[in-house]
């Protein structure tokens, strides 16, 4: 499932700023080059959260601003649910 991430959170970013997926890469800025702004940043973030049952503390909401953010956060966040869930 992780590999999938990129792709997956690049379509919901497609989905949600109506930015098509051939322009979106790991490189670009949310604001500056997509056209993202708090509002949508926070329907991606709750996407993503919905998606992979992640959450993303409030506070790492404005420090994400590249699409590779979005990615890394979300793989780290699995990766802690699983530890979390493989030690119950």
């Amino acid at each position: 499932m992780i590999e999938n991430v990129e792709k997956e959170i690049i379509s919901i970013i497609s989905d949600i700023s109506e930015v098509d997926k051939e322009e979106i890469n790991l490189d670009s800025n949310l604001a500056k080059n997509l056209g993202i702004n708090s509002i949508k940043a926070i329907e991606i973030v709750v996407a993503v959260e919905k998606k992979y049952k992640v959450s993303i503390r409030d506070e790492d909401v404005p420090k994400v601003t590249t699409v590779k953010q979005i990615v890394e956060l979300t793989k780290e966040l699995m990766k802690q649910q699983k530890t979390l869930t493989n030690r119950v």
